[in-house]
């Protein structure tokens, strides 16, 4: 497993996460053929036969190879598929199966907060997906680290070699996880309405900046070098919570309810 406990014990072994998930990753694209009578199976997609462990292996990417591909792909499937692919893509090329197995037009349902109702933004869902499917337990305290990221950053940052306009989209700051905030807010400083170009544009970008941010995280975590930076949301505010209470509740933030026990 390439979790705490895993990197403890390969570390006594006298080998790195990055060593285990290298040699993780030459098993998994070896290729049995069998033959049963005269029909010839390939039995090399460990997926497939659902032999494969989780997490998966990992390769250290591009960051802006990834944030290239993101940026393009959101003009076909929008935020959510733009991360993913950005990232299992380059995944595919580098180590196949099991990634070459995987459906990634399947995650494109997390675009404008999960199908347009403007929750978690699909940039973070995208991440969450990726960072999970690579790095297990720990996948969980980059993608806390890409939301942190996310939300107290002037986004979007990425400037793509071919845009699609060429107008620089406005930068703001979201202070919020949630795409209809993150988005309402730059539509109110850029002054654009939301299926115009020029937030199209700003969404790619950003999905961009996601993507490179979450390869950069995870490249550090393989190479054993990632540290988690931000706390944990529900221990801050001892319940599930975002940081900025005042800007829906305004004078009336709730209590947190209950006795503690």
């Amino acid at each position: 497993m390439l979790c705490k406990e895993g990197k403890e014990k390969g570390k006594e072994k006298g080998f790195s996460r990055r060593d285990v998930i290298i040699g993780a990753s030459k098993a998994v694209v070896s290729t049995a053929i069998l033959s049963v009578g005269g029909l010839t199976l390939v039995s090399g997609s460990s997926l497939a036969k659902g032999k494969h462990k989780y997490p998966w292996p990992y390769k250290k990417l591009d960051p802006e190879e990834a944030s290239k591909i993101a940026y393009e792909n959101w003009y076909k499937h929008y935020c959510s598929y733009a991360v993913v692919s950005g990232i299992f893509i380059p995944l595919q090329q580098k180590i196949g199966d099991p990634y070459s197995y995987l459906p990634i037009e399947a995650f494109k349902f997390g675009h404008g907060g999960v199908i347009g109702w403007g929750t978690l933004c699909g940039t973070l869902f995208g991440a969450g997906i990726v960072s999970s499917f690579v790095a297990g337990d720990e996948g969980e305290e980059i993608l806390n680290d890409v939301m942190a990221w996310y939300t107290n950053t002037e986004l979007p940052i990425y400037t793509p070699k071919s845009p699609k306009l060429s107008k620089i989209p406005v930068k703001s700051k979201s202070n919020s996880p949630l795409c209809h905030v993150s988005v309402g807010k730059w539509m109110k400083k850029a002054n654009y309405k939301f299926f115009s170009p020029e937030r199209k544009d700003r969404c790619a970008r950003l999905a961009a900046d996601v993507t490179k941010k979450t390869v950069i995280l995870l490249n550090k975590w393989v190479d054993d070098k990632y540290a988690p930076v931000h706390g944990s949301q529900a221990k801050m505010h001892q319940m599930p919570a975002q940081n900025n209470c005042m800007n829906c509740h305004g004078k009336n933030i709730p209590k947190v309810p209950g006795t503690g026990k």
